[in-house]
């Protein structure tokens, strides 16, 4: 508890024993100047502030809060002698306040962990080696920044020296830290672990992954949903009305039986207006619906999901179509040795020779050979053992290896030299190799798919989403084979950007009223598609700034699996909403109709007002919790 709110709780304890002496103890008189003494010490040492607030809010012109209907209930219950009833309402009342502070105080710590990634400083390397310590912003982009061990890294960059394991838990929610090496890159605000590295910076701190997630989250809360708009408006015309409907309650009946020549019984109708008013204060919804989103954003955050604002909260809730990108998405977006088909020699062989002939090569698939090799054999292809290199452009390599003449490349090579080779059967890119003249097999290169990536569909059935649809530049071999291994219920392949936008618009319109159409990219070239999806998932780890900008949910560790949490937790989320309203406004209703024949008392309001609140409050903070629990047992 803050301090403010340890003060709070020492005046509820002293205000309710107080009260209950005054109660209990026969030498209080049952009425008259001394009572009243007695009764305005507990009441004002717990209503001092609301007292003020209701004071400030009228001379202010905006007299129609909760404050104004508590301190109007309050002081007219002591106008009619019921002064425990006056106590009471303004202890409980505040009861209810403590309680939704430490509420609203337990979701902000779960930002706050989030919030914690700014870092203070950089150790900034300047010529000769020397390190000096400056302001994040002063860094440039290329200057190289040490990081010791318990450090944060303060701009995004690539190791040019070091090993370590860094902990990435407050930016994707993972608890178990990863190892880097040197080339490996590194967000800020993850935190160093083990040994000090050396990073070469490729952002300015203000566009870095650290202080992109602190605009996100710092927007979040202005962009409200439809409930919250609604409880908003709902609240500035409901209180006002029943400020009203209390007066009318306390003047035309009296009026009435006057007329009809009755007594008019002002002190029980004023009483009955009083009730209703203590009953009418909408706290409970003008609490509850806002601390729900707020409460579900920040259980995202610590699941390294980072949704920009709770209007995205209820659109999520409605998706029932998702359709996603392949590359990066739902594959790794890196090349790598898949296989190695029809060998003709010892499979070793062939990637020993294969990797050394493209040794001289910058292309990705050159890279990808050489990397399988440096992985297979722990040690860098040696450059002294490969002479005579030709690059053909559109077709491959060739170059002599331990004076074996060494072909690698397409059909397209194998054709020009004369060499009859192999078809591929599997989905891939096939390196075809020939050691002088003869053909000795062929390496299939694929861009591997994530090992979390058909869970994830699994995920999203379970997480009642009807279709599942993959887009994909790739050509239609490749984009058909992807979905079928995935489990994907349509593919359209050979796209370019804007026809993934004639894609989902198309989706868009064949959707049922009511349900949205969500987009997970990660390419700069997903952009315009992002912003054009009811909902759009951006992987932000290794996403694209403009990826990551266009979209409304972010996704911190660029696992699919989290489209369906973060559907899940909306779902859960908006359940708590309407779950909150149905039984703050029934509750509410039944009690002032009750209140207004004289049924219901002062004890009745209050639970109508605190206890509703405090009730609506603690379901409200479920929300943190919602996607903790695992969503893959959720039945369909």
């Amino acid at each position: 508890m803050s301090r403010k709110q340890k003060a709070a709780l020492v005046r509820i304890i002293i205000t309710a024993a107080l009260t209950l002496l005054l109660i209990l103890i026969p030498a209080v008189p049952e009425s008259g100047w001394l009572r009243l003494a007695l009764f305005a010490v507990p009441y004002l040492l717990i209503g001092y502030d609301i007292l003020i607030e209701a004071v400030d809010g009228v001379l202010h012109l905006r007299p129609f809060d909760e404050c104004f209907l508590m301190a109007v209930a309050t002081v007219g219950a002591f106008a009619l002698g019921e002064y425990s009833e006056g106590v009471a309402v303004m202890l409980f009342y505040q009861i209810g306040e403590l309680f939704q502070s430490v509420a609203v105080g337990k979701s902000r710590r779960s930002i706050g962990a989030l919030m914690d990634i700014r870092p203070d400083y950089a150790n900034l390397e300047g010529e000769g080696g020397t390190v000096s310590r400056v302001d994040p912003d002063e860094v440039a982009i290329g200057s190289v920044i040490v990081v010791d061990p318990g450090e944060k890294i303060p701009i995004d960059g690539v190791i040019i020296s070091g090993t370590s394991t860094v902990d990435t838990r407050a930016l994707t929610g993972e608890s178990v830290p990863r190892r880097v090496v040197t080339g490996d890159r590194v967000a800020g605000g993850c935190i160093n672990v083990s040994g000090v590295i050396r990073i070469r910076t490729e952002k300015e701190f203000g566009e870095s992954t650290a202080s992109k997630i602190l605009e996100l989250l710092e927007g979040a809360s202005s962009k409200k949903s439809k409930s919250e708009d609604f409880i908003s408006k709902f609240a500035r015309i409901y209180t006002p009305a029943v400020c009203g409907g209390a007066l009318a309650l306390a003047v035309i009946p009296p009026l009435v039986s006057l007329a009809l020549g009755g007594d008019a019984g002002f002190g029980i109708w004023i009483y009955r207006a009083l009730t209703f008013l203590v009953i009418s204060c909408p706290c409970a919804l003008v609490v509850s619906i806002p601390l729900t989103f707020f409460a579900a954003i920040g259980g995202a955050g610590t699941l390294g999901i980072l949704i920009k604002g709770s209007n995205y909260i209820e659109t999520l809730s409605n998706v029932r179509t998702v359709v996603f990108d392949k590359t990066g998405t739902m594959t790794k977006g890196t090349f790598s040795v898949s296989g190695i088909h029809h060998p003709r020699v010892e499979e070793s062989v062939i990637l020993d020779f294969a990797a050394h002939a493209e040794s001289a090569s910058s292309h990705p698939i050159a890279g990808s050979i050489i990397d399988a090799y440096t992985s297979a054999t722990g040690s860098a292809v040696d450059r002294s053992r490969v002479t005579d290199v030709t690059e053909i452009g559109g077709q491959g390599v060739t170059a002599t290896v331990d004076g074996v003449r060494v072909a690698a490349g397409n059909g397209k090579l194998m054709d020009a030299l004369g060499i009859q080779y192999s078809e591929c059967h599997e989905v891939g890119t096939v390196v075809h190799v020939a050691f002088d003249g003869r053909y000795v097999g062929h390496i299939l290169i694929s861009d591997e798919i994530k090992p979390t990536a058909k869970e994830a569909i699994a995920a999203m059935r379970r997480a009642r989403v009807k279709r599942a649809v993959m887009l994909t530049g790739d050509k239609e071999s490749v984009g058909r084979a992807v979905a079928e291994q995935l489990g994907a219920d349509d593919v359209y392949s050979e796209l370019l950007p804007d026809g993934k936008v004639e894609i989902v618009e198309k989706l868009i319109s064949e959707a049922e009223k009511g349900e949205a159409v969500a987009f997970v990219g990660d390419g700069i070239n997903d952009a315009p598609v992002l912003a054009r999806a009811d909902v759009g998932f951006a992987m932000g780890a290794l996403g694209s700034d403009a990826a990551i900008e266009a979209a409304d949910v972010v996704i911190m560790d660029d696992d699919p699996r989290r489209v369906a949490d973060a559907i899940s937790l909306a779902r859960g989320s908006m359940a708590i909403v309407h779950e909150n309203i149905a039984f703050a406004i029934g509750v509410k209703l039944l009690c002032l109709l009750l209140g207004a024949v004289g049924v219901a008392g002062m004890w009745a309001a209050i639970f109508a007002d605190v206890g509703v609140m405090v009730l609506a409050v603690c379901n409200a903070i479920r929300a943190l919790f919602v996607g903790k629990y695992d969503h893959r047992k959720e039945s369909k």
